[in-house]
This record gives structure tokens, C-alpha cells and sequence, in this order.
């Protein structure tokens, strides 16, 4: 019986090491190969395709240097201002994510307590550098649970490894959603301003990276008073951001 469970648990260990393996060659490549897609983006063609039944979806790679370097800056300000001095992982703003989310969930019991017959949402903050969200948005599912994180981590460490940091801005870049069926920042340029991504200005690089928490729901509010609060926001901190 327990010769039986070792073989089970060793074929478990090689399986866990192969798929690291595979992700490694697979982010090994990403250093002369974009990807063509993302986990998340055939996840997103999918669900749009259902819903639809046509899959409208603006997506062109472009070269970091075909990025305005204010749209960097905003990205790095508004997402990861620690991008350039982790390793993949920021732990300090992870503790604070975790802080915040357990004082959201204990309001969220206390208003359940005194109004038990309306549902409370409770808003949960990520904490995650550029990189795990890279990590998430290549290879995993947007599920929330410890094996998935704990994945993401292992991803992130992996990419730091194995690119430049400015190789995996540019990649990030160029497939992290901006709305309803559009990736990257050449087309969220195009979408929402008419122009390349090489000719944004400041204050149209910050509307583009204060939406990217949620880029679906403020695409339908363009002219949120929040947006243009928290843009006013990002600008003031963009001088101050390194660039790899």
C-alpha cells in the first residue's frame, strides 16, 4: 500500500516538474516570439463568441519603441510602482492587498448582520505586480483560489528569470485587455483616441492606464468623474517612475 501511494505521489512530483518545465521553454521562446495569445484573451474570444455570435476583436503587436513612453510610465505608475526593483513579486503590497480585503470582508459581515435580507458585495484588490498579472493572463485561469496563486507566483519568479524587464512590459503591453474585445495598446489607442500608441500624450496615457483594473466597465463610463480624478492621479506620479 505504501509502495503504492510513493509511485502515486513520485508521478504527481514529475507531473508538477514537467509543467513547470513546459512553462519555462514556452517564456524561454517569449524572448524572440510573441505570443499570439493569452490564456485570458481565448477565454475572452470564447465568451464574446457566445454571447454574440460574432467575435469583433482589435489586436496589433507593436514594438515597446512604438509605445509612448508616458504610456509606460502611466502603466508602471497607475499598476506596479515597484516594476523595476522586484523580482516578480512585491510582498509589501500583497500584505497590504490582504489587509484590506479582511477589513472589507469583516464590514461586509457587519452590514450582512444588520440587513441580513440584501446581498453585500464585497470588493477584493489584487496586490499583484505586472508580472503575475502577466503570469495570470498567459498560461492561467482568472480563478481565485491558493493552487492558482501560488501558480501565478511561480510564473512570475520564472519570467523575472528568464526576461528583461523591458521584454516583459512590451509583452504585457501589447495583450492585456483595454475592453470588450481589444488587447494591447496599439488598438486601445486607436479605439478610444484615433491614434498610434507611439503619440499618446500624458493625460491620454493616464485615461488608458486608470482603466485597466476593470477595463470592460469603464469603457462604457469614458467620462467618469472617478476616471479623470485617479488620471489627474497617475499623471502627478509619472515623472517619478523608472523605466527599465
Amino acid at each position: 500500500m505504501m509502495r503504492a501511494w510513493g509511485r502515486w505521489l513520485l508521478l504527481l512530483v514529475l507531473a508538477v516538474v514537467a509543467l513547470q518545465l513546459f512553462f519555462a521553454l514556452r517564456i524561454v521562446a517569449m524572448n524572440w516570439i510573441a505570443p499570439e495569445s493569452t490564456s485570458f484573451q481565448r477565454s475572452q474570444a470564447w465568451q464574446i463568441l457566445k454571447q454574440q455570435g460574432q467575435l469583433p476583436w482589435r489586436q496589433e503587436s507593436v514594438a515597446i519603441k512604438a509605445m509612448s513612453t508616458s504610456l509606460q510610465r502611466a502603466v508602471i505608475a497607475s499598476e506596479d510602482a515597484a516594476f523595476t526593483q522586484h523580482h516578480g513579486i512585491w510582498w509589501q503590497s500583497l500584505e497590504k492587498a490582504w489587509e484590506k480585503n479582511a477589513r472589507a470582508k469583516a464590514q461586509a459581515e457587519k452590514r450582512a448582520q444588520r440587513q441580513p435580507d440584501k446581498p453585500v458585495d464585497v470588493k477584493i484588490v489584487g496586490g499583484s505586480t505586472i508580472t503575475q498579472q502577466l503570469a495570470k493572463n498567459l498560461f492561467l485561469s482568472g480563478e481565485r483560489t491558493l493552487l492558482r496563486k501560488g501558480q501565478e507566483m511561480v510564473l512570475a519568479l520564472t519570467l523575472e528569470a528568464l526576461l528583461s524587464k523591458e521584454r516583459i512590459l512590451e509583452i504585457y503591453l501589447n495583450s492585456v485587455e483595454w475592453g470588450e474585445g481589444v488587447f494591447g495598446a496599439e488598438a486601445a489607442a486607436q479605439h478610444y483616441f484615433r491614434k498610434s500608441a507611439a503619440r499618446l500624450n500624458a493625460w491620454e496615457a493616464a485615461r488608458l492606464a486608470v482603466m485597466l483594473p476593470r477595463p470592460r466597465y469603464f469603457e462604457k463610463l469614458a467620462q467618469s468623474a472617478y476616471l479623470a480624478r485617479r488620471a489627474e492621479t497617475i499623471m502627478a506620479r509619472m515623472n517619478d517612475v523608472v523605466l527599465p
